[in-house]
């Protein structure tokens, strides 16, 4: 088994060490990478391969991507990919620990509940008694929400429901509701002001609306960072218009939720600890690899009642006083302990070093921001909250053709930046209009990686 890990770590340490010489886009060559497809696409030989030879072809498979390990990633919401927790889940598949049932393996299971009691008592402020379950990611944390408020404020009368999210909000939300059973035409999205947050006004007025039409509104969606542009719904105003109408307040805080281990990101987010639920992505802002999400809830009995089952097959498996079985709050039934790979980098490195990277974070989009306002040729609508900056190119002049212009100047600076293959962003549409944007969150990325890309972007006029 040593002799096994040692070459799979090898083959680890080169490939991170090289993270930086790599293009940040793929720069695999067509050929090459038919070549690697179709052999990963072809089934498993009668007979084994050495672990050195499979070892490599995994490592060139890995090259074969956009460079998410690296520093210069500024495009979507950067994964982090701490090592420390790539090796908490190595410990967690190699000992093979039951992760949903208390009995099969209590002390791992105090282990994870006490990382979900920090994220929801320490990290959004839920009163004591608080918690909640870990998922995959942002998108299954949101499907457990809608599936808890349907259960607990509708019961069977799913077909009346109505739900209220931003048009701001990310897109899993009214997947989720399409999963769950609430009709697409009862998800009512809402328009935002000019600083792309719900306009809580237009909101009451369709909750109104649709009461006398004998619907039923039972949940209010929130955003404590939107993909966009980073933009923070007014959370405290939600969390009353929530309460008036007596709706579950849930608030999407995959993005922006961890930001509050830092002074400027607590008060950003202030109202947060009104909600009823609260979704977090550990991948997102606290570096951490992908497939590490949460969902926190006021009181865990409600996300049980909606996720509760029995089966005859675990008769024999004892329940715990004090601890929660993760299979009746969530989906799943089979899988790993979750905790380890946040409990693992959070006691290692400590809370403030996790404080101090994203204040970084922080002060990097301010540069941004800063930087590109002082462009002359180049309009940036909003501040941003977070970490995401959206630029584009100013129109010249008033008009839907010098508009359709700036667009197309836009995307051609777009794709002049990641030509140069040292970084890789993207862009996005709002309004109606193109833009570009700059998403700073990769644990790696520092000043000197930021700096590169304005000077790139900065260099010469985007036409």
């Amino acid at each position: 088994m040593s002799a096994m890990a040692d070459t799979v770590t090898r083959q680890v340490t080169a490939f991170l060490a090289a993270r930086d010489l790599r293009p940040a886009h793929d720069g695999t060559a067509p050929d090459t990478e038919r070549k690697l497809t179709d052999a990963f696409l072809a089934a498993p030989a009668q007979d084994g391969t050495p672990l050195d030879q499979l070892m490599d072809r995994l490592g060139a498979g890995a090259e074969n991507a956009i460079e998410t390990a690296g520093s210069r990633l500024l495009a979507a919401l950067p994964g982090g990919g701490l090592y420390a927790s790539a090796l908490a889940e190595f410990f967690t598949k190699a000992v093979n620990r039951y992760g949903t049932l208390a009995a099969a393996a209590p002390a791992l299971t105090a282990l994870e509940e006490g990382v979900l009691r920090w994220m929801a008592r320490d990290v959004c402020g839920l009163p004591p008694g608080s918690s909640g379950v870990l998922t995959t990611g942002g998108s299954m944390a949101n499907l457990s929400a809608v599936v808890t408020a349907r259960h607990d404020r509708l019961g069977e009368d799913i077909g009346r429901g109505t739900l209220y999210v931003s048009e701001q909000a990310h897109y899993s939300v009214a997947k989720a509701a399409r999963i769950a059973g609430i009709p697409q035409r009862n998800v009512r999205v809402v328009p935002v002001d000019e600083h792309l947050r719900m306009d809580l006004r237009a909101a009451a007025e369709r909750i109104r609306a649709d009461r006398a039409a004998g619907l039923r509104p039972f949940l209010l969606v929130a955003t404590a960072g939107t993909t966009d542009t980073g933009a923070i719904d007014p959370l405290p105003d939600a969390g009353d218009l929530a309460a008036r109408e007596d709706l579950w307040f849930h608030v999407d805080a995959a993005y922006g939720g961890f930001f509050r281990l830092t002074g400027r990101g607590r008060e950003r987010t202030a109202g947060i600890e009104r909600a009823d639920s609260v979704t977090l992505d550990p991948h997102k802002a606290l570096f951490l690899p992908f497939g590490t999400g949460a969902l926190v809830v006021r009181e865990p009995g409600r996300l049980q009642d909606a996720h509760d089952g029995s089966a005859h097959t675990l008769q024999d498996v004892g329940a715990s006083d004090a601890l929660p079985d993760y299979a009746r709050r969530g989906i799943e039934l089979s899988r790993e302990n979750r905790g380890v790979r946040v409990w693992l980098p959070l006691h290692l490195y400590g809370l403030s070093a996790f404080r101090d990277a994203l204040d970084e974070k922080l002060d990097l989009a301010a540069r941004i921001h800063r930087t590109l306002s002082a462009v002359p040729h180049l309009d940036v609508p909003w501040r941003p909250e977070l970490t995401a900056v959206a630029f584009a190119v100013r129109p010249e002049r008033p008009g839907e053709a010098a508009r359709l212009a700036a667009d197309a100047a836009t995307r051609r600076l777009l794709d002049r930046v990641n030509a140069d293959g040292r970084s890789v962003v993207h862009s996005t549409t709002v309004a109606g209009r193109q833009l570009i944007r700059l998403c700073v969150l990769a644990h790696r990325t520092h000043a000197e990686h930021v700096d590169d890309v304005l000077h790139l972007i900065t260099a010469e006029k985007g036409e």
